[in-house]
């Protein structure tokens, strides 16, 4: 597997996995029915932002992750991502090798920590990702998402220090 900067001729395989994690509802905090072109601006943020994909052998995008400064001035400093995996290939490490990617280099970019903002606590094979890379839970914000099989469930803040 290789992971990558992304490109624009990426989008449609980007979007093939990702029109489907986001219209379920169940772990990621958009509008279960933003349009395509939304979602690349979301998921393409101009510098100091960064996209990636994951390539499996045989060339396709199996996962992606996007990351960037969680805010801007004095708080410039802690970084945050956002990640998605194809669906299909869960459990297959994708997610571990796009996390450890984007922990390095937030850290070769020199930032001072990353924060996740909204990691949805019934995600668990993502809360056990997190926590195995480091990450771990400052809070807990009950009933932030409303989960289209478990109704109103927290949302996680997670941080690591590098």
């Amino acid at each position: 597997m290789e992971i990558r900067d992304a490109t624009a001729e990426d989008w449609p395989a980007i979007w093939g996995f990702m029109q489907g994690i986001v219209e379920a509802g169940e772990t990621f905090s958009w509008d279960r029915d933003i349009n395509p072109e939304v979602a690349q601006a979301r998921w393409f943020p101009p510098p100091p932002g960064r996209t990636v994909v994951a390539v499996d052998d045989e060339g396709r995008v199996v996962g992606t992750a996007v990351s960037g400064p969680n805010h801007g001035g004095p708080a410039r400093h802690v970084s945050t991502a956002s990640f998605m995996v194809d669906p299909g290939r869960g459990g297959g490490g994708i997610g571990r090798a796009l996390g450890t990617h984007v922990l390095e280099q937030a850290r070769r970019d020199g930032f001072r920590a990353m924060q996740f903002n909204a990691v949805v606590e019934t995600n668990a094979p993502a809360v056990a990702l997190w926590k195995s890379l480091g990450f771990r839970v400052l809070t807990t914000v009950p009933e932030a998402f409303d989960h289209p099989k478990h109704g109103y469930v927290g949302l996680h803040i997670m941080f690591f220090r590098f």
